[in-house]
Formats: structure tokens, C-alpha cells, sequence
């Protein structure tokens, strides 16, 4: 087991080592060059396309598209992943959470891109999209030759991370943040848990973006909301908090000692976590979406990372950084009573909202990491479609309901650091086939530009 664990170590060390981390601020870097930060210059647009009815061929409204991806990255990533950052690598972690973020809004606009454009019908009439068909597709499109070797090393990759950080780490964090909370057994809620994932997803995506599309922006208001609350009462301590977060960003002094490679590899890493920008796993749903235009649900796609780490995550760094639990004397960073994850993050609202704000983190994390376990199913299945067909994928949801409970009663740090490891290698084949079809993606935004203005 000590040499699994090694390997396992030495795989996540690649995949969130220095060569992928400089690979995903290239490739963002280059597609935000190359299409004119459309991330930001767009902004406002996206929001209005977001209420614009669009026509064509898809299963699903271009909003549910992007309710469907974001129900996928606010979840734990937000909530335990931002602590996680913090306490691992000092608040500078969330200055390169925020980078990932600016840069990945490009990223995740190219993505969409190409989700849309070389999609496919499945064999249920159902569209099938993303890196594992761009990355085949596209590049045979392009360059010619075989190239379903990169679609399928994709595909294996994202069906194999879709067990632990879609399925079973989201279960174990409900589990735990509701027997701290509530005091109800992890097996109750592993059982209650496995019922209501599995009424879902036997309607497949149109029912699990129902779902996501009622479930994300109502959970995400409250959450702000409550977010905001905090930080208004503390806002003595706003100016404080974005000194530690700029102030470490470069120095890594925070961490007990620790160097800022820390600092950036751990605000990459949990930024690309809670955003999924170079992931490539945003892109499957939004290839469902009901559109023929597929800069448009670019547009709407870049919003996600904004969404996502600008807005949600920023409220729970803050939150963190103006509590009483984490404090920096002599700039050495001090958590109380050793808390980390989900637990830093309720105590911190706790201490801020007493008898409210723990309930705020609690039941956002149930909810957020309800949907997460909906579209991560999607993802898993769209994947296990590409390798192995139609037919052995539908078998998949039952085996995903039953690691939903086993998830939520298991101690998990190897199927985390597993899943970890092959969530990051997702990487990988998506930078190349982002890169290799950038132009691809910049001659469709400017042809769209050229248009007259809807």
C-alpha cells in the first residue's frame, strides 16, 4: 500500500506541480490574448444572453447549461476548498485562486467553443460533447490522422476523478458536516443522500439540470447574502484581510515557514478545483445546451469562473480572514484549535452569525454538494459513454448511487488523493487539444464580432 500511495503522491504532484500550474496561466494567458480578455469585455453580455431565448439543435436552455456546470464547482470547493487553500498555503493562496479565475474565464470560453462545435448525437438522440470529442474530433479536423487516443485519455481521467471529487468525497463532506452540525448519524445521511441522487439522475441531464437550475442561484444568494452580512459587521477588518491576502501572495512567509511555491500550488490547485477552468469538465454540459452558435455559449461559459471564485469564493475567503479564528500575529499565520476544510469554514460563521451562521455553511454545503454529485454523475456517465458505449453507461447509475452512501461512511483520504491526482491529469490532454484549436477558436469569435450587434 506505501508504494500505491507513493505513486499516487508522485502522479498529484505532477498534476498540480509547477509544469501543469505554468501550463494552465499559458494556456489562459494565450486564449485571453487571442480573444481579447472576451471574459471581461463581454461581461455584461454574457448576463444578457443568459435571458435571451436561443434556438437549435441540444437537450437543455443555455442558462441550465450554465447552472449545470456551476452546480458542479460551487460546492466544496467553495465552501471546504477555500480553508483548505488558506490553511495550506496562507491567505495568498486566494490571490492565485483569483488568477486562475481571471485567467480561466477565457479558458472556459474556448471550451465551450469547442463543446459546441464538434458535439455529437448520441445513439438516445442525446447531445455528447467536450475535450474527449474536441480533443479527437477537432484535432483529426485540423491536423488529420488519430487522435482518439488524447479523447479517450481524457475520457478515462475524468470517469475515474468523477468516482472520488464528483461522488464520494462530496457525500463524506455532507456526512460530516452535518453529523458536526446536527448531530445526525454519516450512515442516515449517506442513505438519504444515495435516495434523492438517485431519483435524479434516472431522468438524466434534463432532470438533472432542472434540478441545478432551481437548486444553484438560490443557494448561491443566500450564501452571498449571508457572506455579506458578516463582512459588513467586520468591515473594519476588510482592509486587514486583503493585506494578508496581497502581502503573502509573494512571499509565502504565512505558512509557519513555507515557500511560495506553496502558496501558488495550493491556490492553482483549489482555484482550478472550485472553478474547473482547464479542467474541461464545464464543457460537457454546456455541449447540451440548445444553441447552433457556439460563441454565445462561450460567452454565457465565461461567467462561470467569475461566478464562481470571483463571487463565492472571495466571500468565504473573507469571512475566514475577518474572523476570530484565524489571526497573524507577527505575520505568522494561527488557526484556532486546529481547524481546517468544511470545519474552519463553519467555524468562522459560526463565531461571526452565533446560532445562523454555522446552519449558513451546513446546508449550502448539502445543497452544493447535492447538485455537485448530479452533474458530476453526468460527466462520469458522458465519459463511460465515450470509452465503453451507451449500453454498459447506463449500468453506471446505479454503481453511482451506491458509492454516494459508501462515500459518506468511508474514511477517505486515499480515495481523495486518488481522485485528486486524476483530476488534475484531466488537464493535460485538454491544454493540448485548447492549445492545438485556439485558432479555430479565435476565427469564430471574430466572424461572430463581425456580425451586427444583436
Amino acid at each position: 500500500m506505501e508504494t500505491v500511495n507513493a505513486v499516487i503522491g508522485a502522479i498529484g504532484s505532477f498534476a498540480w506541480g509547477p509544469i501543469m500550474i505554468t501550463a494552465l496561466f499559458g494556456t489562459g494567458l494565450v486564449l485571453s490574448i487571442g480573444t481579447r480578455i472576451v471574459q471581461y469585455r463581454r461581461l455584461g453580455y454574457a448576463f444578457k444572453l443568459l435571458f435571451k431565448k436561443s434556438e437549435g439543435d441540444g437537450d437543455i436552455s443555455p442558462f441550465a447549461a450554465l447552472m449545470t456546470s456551476l452546480s458542479a464547482t460551487i460546492g466544496t470547493g467553495n465552501i471546504a476548498g477555500v480553508a483548505t487553500a488558506i490553511v495550506a498555503g496562507g491567505p495568498g493562496a486566494v490571490f492565485w485562486m483569483w488568477i486562475t479565475a481571471v485567467l480561466g474565464g477565457a479558458t472556459k470560453f474556448a471550451e465551450a467553443v469547442l463543446a459546441i462545435k464538434y458535439r455529437v448525437t448520441d445513439e438516445a438522440g442525446e447531445k455528447s460533447g467536450g475535450p474527449m470529442y474536441y480533443a479527437s474530433r477537432g484535432m483529426e479536423d485540423r491536423f488529420g490522422g488519430n487522435w482518439k487516443w488524447l479523447g479517450g485519455a481524457f475520457a478515462i481521467f475524468a470517469f475515474i476523478a468523477s468516482v472520488g471529487i464528483g461522488n464520494m468525497v462530496q457525500s463524506n463532506q455532507v456526512a460530516q458536516s452535518v453529523e458536526q452540525t446536527l448531530g445526525i448519524p454519516v450512515w442516515i445521511s449517506g442513505v438519504i443522500l444515495a435516495i434523492l441522487v438517485a431519483l435524479v439522475i434516472i431522468g438524466g441531464i434534463k432532470s438533472i439540470a432542472s434540478v441545478a437550475e432551481r437548486i444553484v442561484p438560490v443557494m448561491a444568494v443566500i450564501y452571498v447574502i449571508g457572506s455579506l452580512v458578516i463582512i459588513a459587521v467586520n468591515y473594519d477588518a476588510i482592509g486587514q484581510a486583503f493585506g494578508w491576502i496581497f502581502g503573502n501572495a509573494f512571499s509565502g512567509k504565512a505558512v509557519g515557514g513555507g515557500l511560495l511555491g506553496t502558496v501558488i500550488r495550493y491556490g492553482v490547485a483549489r482555484g482550478v478545483f472550485s472553478n474547473e477552468a482547464g479542467l474541461g469538465s464545464a464543457p460537457i454540459a454546456h455541449a447540451a445546451s440548445r444553441t447552433n452558435d457556439p460563441v454565445r455559449q462561450g460567452i454565457i461559459a465565461s461567467l462561470g469562473s467569475f461566478l464562481d471564485t470571483i463571487v463565492v469564493c472571495t466571500m468565504t475567503a473573507l469571512v475566514i480572514l475577518t474572523s476570530r479564528v484565524l489571526t497573524m500575529p507577527g505575520g505568522v499565520m494561527e488557526i484556532a484549535s486546529g481547524l481546517d476544510g468544511s470545519q474552519l469554514t463553519t467555524a468562522a460563521y459560526g463565531a461571526q452569525l452565533p446560532g445562523f451562521g454555522n446552519f449558513i455553511v451546513t446546508f449550502g454545503l448539502i445543497f452544493f454538494a447535492f447538485s455537485t454529485m448530479l452533474t458530476w454523475y453526468f460527466y462520469g456517465f458522458k465519459s463511460l459513454e465515450y470509452i465503453a458505449g451507451r449500453r454498459v453507461a447506463e449500468y453506471y447509475k446505479w454503481v453511482w448511487v451506491i458509492l454516494v452512501f459508501v462515500g459518506s461512511v468511508s474514511t477517505l483520504e486515499f480515495v481523495f488523493s486518488f481522485s485528486d491526482a486524476f483530476n488534475g491529469l484531466m488537464i493535460l490532454p485538454n491544454l493540448i487539444a485548447l492549445v492545438a484549436l485556439s485558432g479555430v477558436v479565435f476565427k469564430a469569435l471574430k466572424e461572430y464580432e463581425q456580425k451586427p450587434a444583436e
